[in-house]
């Protein structure tokens, strides 16, 4: 898989978390793999490392989210939104090999894909702000 496709593979898992328990995380990867294309076993273990990074620092990655979303908590964002802004402030802040502009633009380009009309601009604002 492409590092986009593998992205929006994680984005897809990370989504479920609203939803799941984090502690469900292997069984809801197991399943997932089941439903979609079939993963090497490189890419299922990039997507199972990342989603439970992630999940790890969730607790500092919605901090910082909600110290510059101006009237925006996490809790009041939509689903989608707040999985995309939370996959991208993960790349910035924990991978070194992603460039934050990078980050920035995949999200906003999942968020034209799977968001609202809005989603784009309110994405784009949110990590242009933790950039």
């Amino acid at each position: 898989m492409t590092r986009r496709e593998l992205r929006e593979q994680v984005f897809k898992m990370l989504f479920g978390v609203e939803f799941h328990d984090a502690s469900e995380m292997p069984e809801q990867l197991a399943v997932y793999e089941e439903t979609e294309e079939a993963w090497d076993v490189a890419d299922g273990e990039y997507i199972s490392k990342k989603c439970t990074d992630i999940v790890a620092h969730l607790a500092e990655i919605d901090t910082a989210i909600n110290e510059v979303a101006e009237g925006w908590k996490t809790s009041r964002m939509g689903k989608v939104d707040l999985t995309l802004i939370r996959l991208a402030v993960y790349e910035m802040k924990y991978e070194e090999d992603v460039p934050v502009g990078v980050a920035i633009n995949e999200a906003v380009e999942l968020a034209k894909k799977y968001g609202t009309d809005d989603s784009p601009a309110f994405v784009n604002g949110v990590l242009g702000k933790l950039a």
